[in-house]
């Protein structure tokens, strides 16, 4: 089958600008439309036990007006769950419109970005300029506690973005936590335009470009930025922090800007192994190169990262990435809702998996704070407290 597929991960900074721009863009594999017609053929499921649940709740239940679209949607969410794979998810079929607008960079939300952990809540790692979120008060190193009256300890950046983004002009409250302080926020969404590429000059001629996620439009501003940036730089520092994922076509792009031959990656699922070569367009593949990875580094931006690593063809610096290996197929049901089920895993080039380990940088380097990576966005502030940057820019002999 021929399909485009997406990943994302797990602990990812998402720019819940609109909804859900950026990365926090991760494993949880993303293809632009797969309809759901029937598969390939299966051992028998029974699921007469189900049928009967559901005659029964019809039957019997103290309210005769039961909702049976939602009765029906919740038999396909228990079947999901009982997987126990927090990558597979069910979206009804409002959530899944919210998801594929995302693909496409139209988000409706309040402009953050957010890191997310299984154990933690999720972190504000800054704001869109201009965005609701940046005018109602809303800080980098905020913690989300609450939104709504749900709480969202260990939420995964898709369901985050199902929570946020809603209509244009309606509200959502969060309850942030600055410090010790509790504080409550009501902000109304809005249409945010967010590109998934920024670049700038920074050290001694040196191109800085920062990718926040895989999406639709990612190698056509990737592309951009290399052709308006090379041109009398001396090396390119890639910034794939806070990046949970995204489009695979978009990884081999990046791949490819750097890389002259070889694979990029491969997948491997029922159906065998498929092995992703290295493109035609090289727009620098001879460039010094360096990569900024973080914990939050996941999915694509692994496979990213990782194959450059396997390559020789850049050095990475940071921390170790989340590690997201699986990558996830959408298929959507009749009513429109979906089902993001994983099909693969994948692999390096040398046939290594980063799955629950992630990559190890060449050169380990911590941030104290979230708060000190620079922010392309307002390169005007500088990254003197960007530790990780700097370290880059050294190897690169640019700063």
């Amino acid at each position: 089958m021929n399909r485009s597929v997406a990943l994302r991960g797990g602990v990812v900074a998402l720019i819940l600008v609109v909804g859900f721009v950026a990365g926090v863009y991760v494993d949880q594999a993303y293809p632009e439309f797969v309809p759901y017609f029937g598969h390939r053929s299966v051992s028998k499921v029974d699921l007469s036990e189900v049928q009967q649940a559901a005659r029964l709740i019809q039957a019997d239940y103290v309210d005769s007006k039961v909702n049976a679209s939602k009765l029906s949607q919740g038999s396909v969410q228990g079947l999901v769950s009982s997987l126990g794979d927090p990558f597979s998810l069910y979206f009804d079929p409002t959530q899944f419109k919210r998801l594929q607008d995302s693909y496409q960079g139209r988000y409706t939300g309040i402009g953050v970005y957010l890191s997310f952990s299984t154990t933690s809540y999720p972190v504000i790692t800054g704001t869109v300029s201009g965005s609701p979120a940046a005018e109602a008060g809303i800080q980098a190193g905020d913690q989300v506690i609450k939104v709504g009256d749900k709480d969202i300890k260990g939420i995964t950046a898709d369901q985050a973005t199902a929570l946020i983004q809603g209509p244009e002009g309606t509200k959502v409250t969060l309850t942030i936590l600055r410090g010790s302080e509790a504080m409550t926020f009501t902000i109304a969404r809005a249409r945010i335009q967010v590109p998934t590429v920024r670049s700038a000059m920074v050290g001694n001629r040196v191109l800085y470009v920062r990718v926040y996620q895989f999406g639709s439009q990612t190698s056509t501003e990737f592309s951009k930025a290399l052709k308006d940036g090379l041109p009398g730089s001396s090396g390119v520092v890639l910034d794939l922090r806070g990046d949970p994922g995204g489009f695979i076509s978009a990884a081999d792009d990046v791949i490819t800007a750097f890389v002259a031959s070889g694979e990029t990656f491969e997948t491997r699922g029922r159906s065998g192994t498929d092995r992703h070569h290295v493109g035609s367009s090289h727009a620098a593949p001879t460039v010094p190169l360096v990569v900024l990875v973080d914990a939050n580094s996941a999915s694509a931006s692994e496979i990213v990262a990782g194959s450059l690593q396997v390559h020789h063809r850049a050095k990475l610096v940071g921390t170790t990435t989340y590690g997201k290996g699986s990558v996830q197929q959408d298929f959507v049901l009749t009513d429109g809702s979906d089902i993001h089920l994983t099909v693969e895993r994948w692999y390096l080039p040398n046939g290594v998996t980063i799955d629950h380990k992630g990559l190890t940088p060449d050169v380990a380097v911590t941030l104290a704070h979230p708060t000190d990576s620079f922010d392309v966005a307002q390169p005007s502030l500088g990254y003197s407290k960007d530790t990780q940057l700097n370290a880059a820019l050294t190897l690169l002999a640019g700063g």
